[in-house]
Order: C-alpha cells, then sequence, then structure tokens
C-alpha cells in the first residue's frame, strides 16, 4: 500500500474508532422501577426522586444517559402485569419497593440485576442465597432489624402508660415474613406488662371489626407491622386508631405525617439513596451477586404531639428530645 493510501486509511480509521467509542459511551442505559404505591401518593414519588438525585450525583443524567421507567403498582395484580411488561423491555436493571414486587420480579427473570429496597426476609423469600454473598441477580437493603418489635411495645408504653393489651396488624399474604416480627413480639410483651395480640387483616373491610374489638377491650394498644398493604392503606388505619381513642405506632414516618400518633422505624428515603449507589456500581460492570444485602442505618422517631394532645397523652420529654421529627 502506497504512504498516501495509508495515511487516508489511518486518518479515517481515527475518526471511526472514536465515534464508535463515543456512541457507545452516550448510549442510554434503562432502569426499570417496581413501586408498590400509586402514582399519586407522594411518599412513592418521594422514594423514586431520592434514587434520581443519588443517581444524578454518581454521574447518571435521566435523558442523557439512562432513562427510568417507574411502574406504580399497589395491588397484587397489577404488580404482576407491570413486572412483566418491565421485564419484556430487557432494560439494563431493575429496582423493586417491598417483597411482594420483588417476588413478581423474581417470577419474570433470573438474569436481570434487580436491587431491591424494603424486603424484610430475602433469604426467606429465595431472593438471595445469603446476606453476605447473594449470588444470584438480586442484591439490596432490607428493612428488618431484630429489636423493632421490642422497641415499638418500648415507645407505645411510654406515650400511653396504661396500655395493657397490644394487637399487632398485619396482612400474611403481602407480610409473608410475619414471624420475623411476631416471634419477638411476643417474647417482648412480659417485659412491658402487656398481652400480646396477633390480628391478621387480609382484607381492607376486616380493619373496622378488629379494631373495634380491640378498643372494646379497656387498655387497648395497636403496632402497625411494616407491610405494603398497611401502608397502601394506612389512611383508613390512621382513621380508624382516631375514631375508637387507640394509641398506636406505625413503622414509618408516612403514617404520622398523615395523623398517626407515633412512628419509628428505618428511613425509607436513605435505602433509595444507598440503592442508587449499588445502582451505579452494577451499571459499572459489578454483579449483584457480589454486592451484600445491606442493614438499614438510619432509624427515624417521628411525633404527632396534634394527636397525642387530641388522645389525652402526654408525651414524655425524653421521648421528644431523641425524636428525629415533631409534628406540633
Amino acid at each position: 500500500m502506497r504512504r498516501r493510501d495509508l495515511l487516508v486509511v489511518l486518518g479515517g480509521a481515527a475518526v471511526t474508532w472514536p465515534l464508535a467509542v463515543r456512541g457507545q459511551q452516550d448510549q442510554i442505559r434503562q432502569i426499570g422501577m417496581l413501586m408498590a404505591y400509586a402514582e399519586d401518593d407522594p411518599d412513592g414519588q418521594a422514594f423514586v426522586t431520592e434514587f434520581r438525585e443519588g443517581l444524578e450525583k454518581l454521574g447518571w443524567v435521566e435523558g442523557t444517559n439512562i432513562r427510568i421507567i417507574t411502574r406504580w403498582a399497589k395491588s397484587n395484580e397489577l404488580r404482576q402485569q407491570f413486572a412483566e411488561d418491565l421485564v419484556a423491555l430487557n432494560p439494563d436493571l431493575l429496582t423493586s419497593h417491598g417483597t411482594p414486587s420483588t417476588a413478581a420480579l423474581a417470577k419474570q427473570t433470573h438474569t436481570i440485576p434487580i436491587v431491591f429496597v424494603n424486603v424484610t426476609d430475602p433469604v426467606g423469600s429465595g431472593f438471595v442465597e445469603s446476606l453476605s454473598k447473594p449470588g444470584g441477580n438480586f442484591t439490596g437493603f432490607t428493612h428488618y432489624e431484630p429489636t423493632l418489635a421490642s422497641k415499638w411495645l418500648q415507645l407505645l408504653k411510654e406515650i400511653a402508660p396504661r396500655v395493657a393489651k397490644v394487637a399487632f396488624f398485619y396482612n400474611p399474604t403481602t407480610a409473608p415474613y410475619f414471624d420475623y416480627y411476631i416471634a419477638p413480639f411476643k417474647a417482648a410483651a412480659p417485659q412491658f406488662g402487656v398481652e400480646a395480640i396477633v390480628t391478621p387483616v387480609r382484607d381492607r373491610s376486616e380493619f373496622d371489626p378488629n379494631i373495634a374489638a380491640l378498643a372494646q377491650e379497656s387498655n387497648g394498644g395497636l403496632i402497625v407491622m411494616p407491610d405494603v398493604f398497611m401502608t397502601t392503606h394506612r389512611k383508613e388505619v390512621i382513621s380508624l386508631a382516631a375514631r375508637y381513642d387507640l394509641p398506636a405506632v406505625y413503622p414509618l414516618p408516612l403514617f404520622t405525617a398523615q395523623g398517626g400518633l407515633l412512628s419509628y422505624g428505618s428511613d425509607t428515603r436513605d435505602q433509595y439513596r444507598r440503592a442508587a449507589i449499588y445502582a451505579d456500581r452494577i451499571l459499572k460492570g459489578e454483579k449483584p451477586a457480589d454486592l451484600p444485602v445491606q442493614f438499614p442505618v438510619k432509624f427515624m422517631l417521628t411525633i404527632n404531639l396534634k394527636v397525642a394532645k387530641a388522645r389525652g397523652l402526654t408525651v414524655p420529654p425524653s421521648m421528644i428530645i431523641r425524636a428525629e421529627k415533631v409534628i406540633e
């Protein structure tokens, strides 16, 4: 080949190769999100925002190098449908909120990387082989902490010392992990001088009769388990607790923000910020199998003083000092 022809070929390659590489770098990656909330739920929207902003801080800008496809599924039927739809898009990564949403995705794919948030028992649910070595296409963040049940009882007795019977509300269908909380709840009850009542609620129509029955007992109290079903129907539970004048402890601050008395649990927004870091690592080539499942590192105590006053309850100053947020 003549020198002139060789220079032309090399010059063309010099232009072509960087363009090809640039095209790969500019490729928009896709993330599918399956949220266990209605689309107009402000808390669900806030979690997605935390995730998106977390990705932006790591260089992933929506519309530039990433596209986030969100599906809102507050019912089991929608979860199954949207899980199938998201997997059919073959995204680079999937995220899921809660055990039911994660289970719906698990039925659809064993290859697409999945980062879950707010799952209680990822090993028992079959999502990962172990917390330290997930081993498959799942990893993420669990909100389970063994001492939570005892903590909820302690807080209920602090704010309502006369409570003698405490019902634990949960839906066994959407919270198949219920024994993780019920066993320590029963074990801790004698320590606080209360009778533990386990109350499975499988349908929203069962809220009123169960809460009414508890209210007929003297000095009754209520604890709501972390559960997608309970979160979805939180307005009804909060309203009924108020109607029957029952002191209640909830697992998330979104309950107290909407009129609940008191909440204590892991900070879900923080988990979504941390999920963005895992998403970044996976998009850059790491495997979910090698990323250990993370426990919560931040917990929030939220007290609604307005509700406490309406119930005739006196909040101890020590509790107010410990609270991350006080609603007045």
